[in-house]
C-alpha cells in the first residue's frame, strides 16, 4: 500500500513544484540581482533606500550608498539572520524586496516609476501606482518574458534593476533608431544638439543617435534622474570619434555638455580612476560606467558598458 501511494503521489508532487515555472515565476536561484555596497550610487541605490525606508529604516533618499545607508543595511541584515556585511546581494534583496501593485502610494512606487523611466517611459514620479504605472509595468514584464500581471514582485524588481529577463524587445544591447532614442531622451528632459544642426550619422558635425544601444540611452536617462542636472547630448554615434569596441560609432558612448552641475555631481559621487591616455580625468560610477572629462572640448565623454 505504501509503495502504491508513492507511485500515485510522486508525479503529482513534481507537477506542483513545476507550477511556478509554468506561470512565469522564477526561483530565487534563477533571479539575477545587482550587488551594491558603500560608495555606489545610481537608480539601484535609490531603490534600495526606498525599500529600507518603507520597512521603517531612516535613511536619506539621495541615491548615494553613504555610511548611514551602510549602517541601516547591516541592521536589516542582522535582523533577518543574514551576514551583516553591508553588501547588498541576492540574499539581502530576496529578504528586503517590497511587493507593490496598483493602488499603492509610497516611496517604493516612486523608485519603481524611476526604474520604469529608464526603459523609455515618462511617468510622473509621484508615488501613486495608477493605471499608467500599471500599464508600464505590464509592458515591461511582457518584454522580459515575465507574467504580465502588473504586480511588481521579486522577478520584476530583479529584471528592472539588471535589465535581465527573457522575451524580446528590451535588452540593453538593442540598437535604436535615431527617432526612438531622441524620443526617449526628450521625454526625460534631455535635448540633443549639434554644431551642424543635423542628425546624419555620416557627417561629423551632426549629432546622431542612430544605432545607439538601448543600455546607453537608459544609462543617460538614469544619470539625468539621479543627478538632477540639466544638460544636452552633444555627441552620439556619428562619424569622427575614436574607434574601438566601446566606441561612439558602436553605440556605447555619449558626449554631454560640461555644465557645473554635471561636473560637481561626478566629482562628488563617482570614483576617480586616473587619467586617460589623452589626459582626460576619468571617474567610474557604481554600475561600472566611465565618465571622462574632455575639458578641452567642454564636454563629458561617457562610456556605458
Amino acid at each position: 500500500m505504501h509503495n502504491r501511494w508513492r507511485r500515485i503521489f510522486a508525479p503529482l508532487a513534481v507537477l506542483v513544484l513545476m507550477v511556478p515555472l509554468f506561470m512565469g515565476v522564477r526561483s530565487a536561484e534563477a533571479r539575477s540581482w545587482p550587488t551594491l555596497r558603500q560608495g555606489d550610487s545610481g537608480e539601484n541605490v535609490c531603490t534600495l533606500q526606498a525599500m529600507l525606508i518603507q520597512r521603517g529604516y531612516t535613511v536619506s533618499w539621495n541615491c548615494s550608498f553613504d555610511s548611514t545607508t551602510d549602517s541601516k543595511v547591516k541592521s536589516f541584515q542582522s535582523a533577518n539572520g543574514l551576514t551583516a556585511d553591508g553588501i547588498v546581494g541576492t540574499n539581502t534583496w530576496e529578504a528586503l524586496t517590497v511587493v507593490t501593485r496598483k493602488g499603492d502610494n509610497n516611496i517604493v512606487v516612486k523608485a519603481l516609476q524611476r526604474q520604469l523611466n529608464r526603459y523609455g517611459n515618462s511617468l510622473s514620479v509621484d508615488g501613486i501606482f495608477g493605471s499608467g504605472t500599471e500599464s508600464a509595468v505590464k509592458s515591461f514584464q511582457s518584454s522580459r518574458g515575465l507574467y504580465a500581471d502588473g504586480i511588481v514582485g521579486k522577478d520584476t524588481w530583479a529584471a528592472l534593476m539588471t535589465g535581465s529577463g527573457g522575451g524580446s524587445g528590451g535588452s540593453d544591447s538593442d540598437l535604436l533608431s535615431d527617432s526612438t532614442a531622441r524620443s526617449m531622451v526628450n521625454n526625460a528632459g534631455i535635448s540633443v544638439v549639434s554644431s551642424g544642426s543635423c542628425s546624419n550619422r555620416y557627417v561629423s558635425t551632426c549629432t546622431s543617435l542612430e544605432q545607439v544601444r538601448r543600455g546607453t540611452i537608459n544609462g543617460i536617462i538614469a544619470f539625468k534622474q539621479t543627478s538632477g542636472c540639466s544638460f544636452n547630448i552633444t555627441g552620439g554615434t556619428e562619424t569622427g570619434h575614436s574607434g574601438g569596441t566601446y566606441s561612439h560609432w558602436n553605440g556605447y558612448k555619449l558626449d554631454i555638455s560640461r555644465v557645473s552641475c554635471v561636473t560637481n555631481y561626478i566629482h562628488g559621487h563617482y570614483t576617480f580612476i586616473g587619467n586617460r591616455g589623452d589626459g582626460a580625468p576619468q571617474y567610474r560610477d557604481g554600475n561600472g560606467d566611465v565618465y571622462a572629462d574632455e575639458y578641452w572640448a567642454n564636454h563629458w565623454d561617457i562610456t556605458f558598458y
